[in-house]
């Protein structure tokens, strides 16, 4: 299944308390229950003004249905085509 990148601009996500954060998060199960299967959140990095959340999905449509229905925007979804990190300098 591929896997995404979204950036979501959210202006003060990085000010969000910890209780905001496990209400969106549980805002987001909930929407993904509902969309059921062929979408899967795995992370979110929350920044100043912005989170980065990675997803597996079968098509980009789904991670917009899932944004919809969150009221949270996608602004940029990007297919991951590689990840590299230390280890892959070792060859």
């Amino acid at each position: 299944m591929p896997r995404y990148v979204i950036e979501r601009e959210v202006p003060g996500a990085g000010e969000l308390s910890p209780d905001e954060l496990r209400v969106i998060s549980q805002k987001s199960v909930g929407v993904l229950g509902e969309i059921g299967r062929g979408l899967t959140w795995l992370q979110t990095f929350v920044v100043d003004d912005k989170m980065y959340c990675i997803y597996d999905a079968l098509d980009p449509e789904l991670i917009r249905e899932h944004a919809r229905c969150m009221g949270i925007p996608a602004n940029l979804i990007s297919e991951i085509r590689a990840t590299i990190s230390p280890d892959t300098a070792k060859g």
